[in-house]
């Protein structure tokens, strides 16, 4: 007798583990779509910043930084300030205002003229000019593309860039 009780509590827990199990799964299955929404939402706001960003900066060229308040130009990166942009706002920074591919040593290159200080914070720069590039696809806010001579090259993705990118439609940007 005491082995069917034995056994019938033993069912009963194993139908409130599955059962709490399935509620775990439940909750973790919710998050993750969720999360998934949030991390869309966000490459889409990237996307816009970027694009707001591009027309701002050429307002800027057209007319002069006149044009810009200073909190607008601190955002713009166009107010000195004694504060060191971060690396991953430079890559961004370089991306954004390139308007067609660049390559991570393009990338890299492009950061250097800028601020060499921030390169030498960087055991391999080059590598980490690549992570940051591919963290920026990831996350939607950059494309990668391959160039015709088999290398890749990254874009920012603005609302204007078709998410169809090839390589040929900017092989006339396409360093060797």
């Amino acid at each position: 007798m005491g082995t069917a009780r034995s056994i019938g509590n033993e069912i009963n827990m194993s139908h409130a583990i599955n059962g709490e199990n399935l509620h775990v799964q439940g909750v973790v299955k919710a998050a993750h779509e969720e999360l998934r929404q949030l991390i869309q939402q966000r490459a889409e706001i990237m996307k816009r910043i970027g694009t707001l960003k591009q027309t701002i900066q050429g307002l800027a060229n057209l007319f002069g930084d006149d044009v810009l308040g200073d909190d607008l130009q601190e955002i713009m990166d166009r107010k000195t300030s004694d504060r060191q942009p971060g690396f991953t706002k430079m890559c961004r920074t370089v991306l954004m205002e390139a308007g067609h591919p660049l390559s991570a040593r393009e990338v890299s290159q492009l950061i250097q003229e800028r601020n060499p200080a921030i390169m030498m914070r960087h055991k391999d720069p080059l590598a980490s000019v690549t992570t940051v590039l591919n963290r920026l696809a990831e996350y939607g806010e950059a494309q990668s593309i391959v160039r015709e001579n088999g290398r890749r090259a990254w874009i920012w993705a603005s609302e204007r860039t078709d998410k169809a990118l090839t390589a040929d439609h900017y092989e006339n940007h396409a360093l060797a």
